[in-house]
């Protein structure tokens, strides 16, 4: 139905008519080459239902079913008609990705493959179930909460310039640690410095091709050279959060005139819509800590095996948020509320979100493949900001669910393909290497083809794997 309704506006851009009560179009940016699913284009369609919303309902070209907005959905509101709903941010906030960079080279790594990837499993906890041996007070989880990777970098695990390299400054302005329940404290609480499971991962890669010499230069990054790269959230304490504030915001406002439950939300100005706020962005901060935890460790780790190692931050880039920014709209310069569900900031030059060594260049995006396959840098565009309120793709983009994989995919198999392609790897279980092997997902190279050539977010560097920690 909803693929039927799709009108070819330009090359991998399509438009969904606005009908009935939506009140804006949908625009979906895909590669004619994969499938919209329809069920995506149904929830691109809902969320244009919701009040407030600017310009159209936003679907990237990884967009897949998530919960009331698609993954890979993007929606920008009105600060005084519009709401802010946690199926616009996700049950992980602020799940998101870290890149590293190091002196390191391929060459140096490959020696020493196995002892990198089963160091770096047993110094990381991931999995179900695997705790942290970070203890932490619960008057401290609230400076942390507050505080993000600041907070960790004051304890002596970082560089300044770790989080001067991270969106926001690893620090959510806004967060109020009174606003996140027990419940979701002692969820979260004994989690930092860990991984988790389902896509979540750490990987030693390599830069195996340039794109940009000239802002690879200016990011530090060189072929050959060995990168690392992070992906993790907000743990239970996030997923928490989204839980307890869906409940309050049914209770509050209840959900008869949505076209779907799971678009339940709040008016931003209302006092329901500011907790919320302030709560998100306090699990936003116990993911940046989360990371900069993570990077700590790997430092550590990494130092025994090569003595003479450096590893420094290039960027960490938010996934799952809502934030307030200033865009154009009709012609006019204004604060919107925007949420990005599965996708990634990209501004151009100049904005003064970015770090100020990046600002002449505009921001690094990071985009992980599945595992197994490329990784891709770019970096942020005007052109994204006119287009989809400065944002692009957040990774690949499933399209196979977790139980068809557990059905039809075996993780040692999974295991012994990756050996072939000389990939280490270490997971927490079978089951997970098969949830998240590469032919679950879309074609990355195609997914990047797309936000390139588009211009929303231009290619600087692929970097492919040599060692895969999975939850």
């Amino acid at each position: 139905m909803y693929k039927e309704k799709l009108k070819k506006i330009g090359e991998d851009e399509y438009e969904l008519p606005k009908e009935g009560k939506m009140l804006v179009p949908g625009r979906i940016f895909i590669s004619g080459k994969m499938i919209a699913e329809e069920d995506a284009l149904k929830q691109v369609a809902n969320v244009a239902h919701l009040p407030g919303i600017l310009k159209y309902s936003i679907g990237l070209a990884d967009m897949h079913v998530g919960y009331g907005f698609p993954i890979g959905g993007v929606a920008a509101f009105d600060l005084d008609k519009g709401v802010i709903s946690p199926g616009g941010v996700g049950y992980d906030i602020n799940c998101s990705v870290r890149l590293l960079k190091t002196n390191l080279k391929k060459e140096d790594a490959i020696k020493k493959q196995k002892e990198i990837v089963n160091g770096l499993y047993e110094k990381i906890p991931s999995g179900v179930g695997r705790g942290s041996r970070f203890n932490i007070t619960r008057q401290e989880l609230n400076k942390l909460l507050e505080g993000g990777a600041k907070y960790i970098v004051e304890k002596g695990m970082g560089t300044k310039e770790d989080y001067l390299h991270t969106e926001e400054e690893g620090q959510m302005k806004k967060a109020d640690a009174s606003k996140v329940s027990e419940r979701a404290v002692k969820r979260g609480i004994g989690q930092l410095g860990t991984l988790g499971a389902g896509n979540h991962f750490l990987e030693v890669q390599y830069v195996d091709e340039i794109f940009d010499e000239k802002i690879a230069k200016e990011l530090g990054i060189k072929k050959n050279q060995i990168t690392i790269m992070i992906h993790c959230g907000s743990r239970g304490l996030g997923h928490q959060v989204a839980s307890d504030y869906i409940q309050l915001m049914e209770k509050k406002y209840g959900f008869k005139n949505l076209p779907d439950r799971e678009l339940i939300n709040a008016p931003i100005k209302s006092e329901l819509g500011k907790d919320y706020y302030s709560a998100m962005c306090a699990a936003a901060n116990f993911a940046f800590a989360n990371k900069q935890l993570i990077t700590h460790w790997i430092r550590e780790e990494m130092k025994k095996l090569f003595p003479s190692v450096k590893i420094d931050v290039v960027y960490d880039v938010c996934h799952n948020i809502a934030k307030f920014e200033e865009h154009i709209v009709n012609g006019k310069k204004k604060i919107v509320c925007v949420h990005r569900k599965g996708a990634t900031r990209c501004f151009g030059k100049g904005r003064k979100e970015i770090p100020e060594s990046y600002r002449k260049i505009g921001q690094p995006v990071i985009i992980p493949g599945s595992m197994g396959t490329a990784s891709y840098l770019l970096i942020g565009t005007k052109k994204a900001e006119e287009m989809t309120f400065g944002s692009t793709v957040h990774g690949a983009g499933r399209v196979s669910s977790r139980s068809y994989a557990l059905k039809n995919l075996s993780g040692e198999e999974v295991k012994k393909e990756l050996n072939k392609k000389g990939i280490e790897v270490q997971a927490g279980s079978w089951s997970s290497l098969a949830e998240e092997a590469p032919e679950v997902y879309n074609d990355i190279d195609e997914v990047v083809r797309v936000v390139d050539e588009l211009g929303i977010s231009k290619r600087v560097a692929r970097l492919k794997p040599l060692a895969v920690v999975k939850g």
